[in-house]
């Protein structure tokens, strides 16, 4: 089994073994039995076929020659026309195929030519197509073959008869322009008059229509400069009072724009305030109050340190007072009761005892005049013509303090030390 396909310009013909009847693919594809079947091809290409017909005498007896062009094609959308035109050309070349079209196309154009005169060729070449392209459809379809156009192409004689139709048209054209010439310069003249005698009636009532614009114009004029006057007034107040009412927006939204840039001012420096504040609270509060709890701490600490060392002072102040107290109480009560005995001795003894305290204190008081003495190292002694010098003036200075001391206790206490000595003598 072979298999065989075909383009879309051509069709397949199987025939033979199982088939009843030929079957047609126009471009497809077919299985074909080999020995028992044949397969063969027909043309389906557009064939363009010059139909020539010459020296052919019309309906008027007068020969021409005419020349068409026609479009010609295997049919192959209906089957039985592919059929018929398999019956007629398989076998046969593109060349016989386009001959036996020819020769029917060209039969059917003479016979169109012969019911038709040479100006109803020439000047209708629409109607002279039409027939020969609807006689030869009709015939043609019986061989499977249809005309896809036909047109007349060229028309020629060898008598001159279209030469001399041409030029008595062309003398009827240039007789019946010269008339019409003439009747034209005829109406121009008549025309130009009219219209000469229509310029001046047209002119002498635009003159008077003009006068009568002129004056309309002047009326209309002055009732437009009062209106447009009045208008202008109007305007000019309107505008005054717009500009008036613009002018107050604008001071308006001035005012108001004054405020929004107040309030965002506001609220920038309330920001800044509050930004101020936090970061016063970050850099100052925070850390003084780390430093204000650090502080109360150490006071604190150092408050119960100094408590503490307060007590403990205290304490040993207490127990050194007390310890001093009782030693002072102490020696107050040894005073005391050496006061006592020596009062006691004193009433016994009386001047005696005065004495002996007198004699007894008597050198300390010395020790203590002659103390300053003590710390000087260089001593230099003047004296007068008459005086002594020497050591035994130091030691007479200190004597004659010494006598001086009797006169200063009796001031100072009323006690006459040389009246107790005298007594005690007694």
């Amino acid at each position: 089994m072979s298999f065989y396909t075909a383009g879309p310009n051509e069709a397949l013909v199987l025939s033979g073994c199982c088939l009843r009847t030929p079957k047609l693919v126009p471009g497809g594809r077919v299985f074909k039995l080999p020995f028992v079947q044949t397969l063969q091809r027909i043309s389906l290409n557009l064939m363009t076929l010059t139909i020539e017909s010459p020296r052919i005498y019309t309906k008027q007896g007068v020969p021409i020659s005419v020349t068409g062009v026609a479009q010609v094609k295997v049919e192959s959308t209906d089957r039985e026309c592919l059929h018929r035109a398999c019956q007629q050309f398989l076998g046969l070349s593109d060349r016989e195929i386009q001959g036996v079209i020819q020769e029917t196309l060209e039969g059917h154009q003479r016979a169109i030519m012969g019911t038709m005169t040479v100006e109803e060729i020439y000047q209708d070449r629409q109607k002279f197509s039409e027939a020969v392209f609807e006689v030869a459809s009709r015939d043609l379809v019986n061989l499977g073959v249809s005309v896809v156009s036909f047109t007349l192409q060229n028309v020629s004689d060898d008598v001159g008869y279209l030469k001399a139709l041409g030029m008595a048209r062309t003398a009827e054209v240039q007789r019946d322009a010269r008339i019409g010439e003439a009747q034209a310069s005829r109406d121009s003249g008549i025309k130009e008059a009219k219209a000469l005698e229509a310029e001046k009636a047209a002119k002498y009532t635009n003159m008077i229509q003009i006068a009568q614009s002129k004056r309309d114009y002047a009326l209309k004029q002055a009732e437009f400069d009062r209106e447009v006057e009045t208008q202008r007034a109007v305007a000019e107040l309107a505008a005054e009072l717009q500009t008036a009412k613009t002018q107050q927006k604008i001071r308006n939204e001035e005012v108001g724009v004054k405020l929004v840039e107040r309030q965002k001012q506001i609220q920038v420096m309330e920001q800044e305030i509050v930004r101020r504040e936090r970061e016063l609270e970050a850099q100052i509060k925070q850390p003084a109050k780390a430093e204000k709890y650090r502080l109360e701490t150490l006071a604190a600490a150092e408050k119960n340190r100094l408590i503490l060392e307060a007590e403990a002072t205290a304490e040993a102040i207490r127990a050194r007072g007390e310890a001093e107290a009782f030693a002072i109480n102490a020696k107050a009560q040894a005073d005391a009761e050496a006061m006592q005995k020596k009062a006691a001795a004193w009433e016994k003894y009386q001047g005696a005892a005065v004495v002996d305290m007198v004699l007894q204190t008597l050198p300390r008081v010395a020790a203590e005049i002659a103390a300053p003495l003590a710390n000087v190292d260089k001593v230099t002694m003047v004296a007068g013509p008459n005086g002594d010098i020497g050591a035994s003036k130091i030691t007479q200075e200190v004597l004659t303090i010494m006598n001086s001391l009797p006169d200063v206790v009796l001031k100072m206490t009323g006690i006459d030390l040389n009246q107790v000595v005298r007594s005690s003598r007694v």
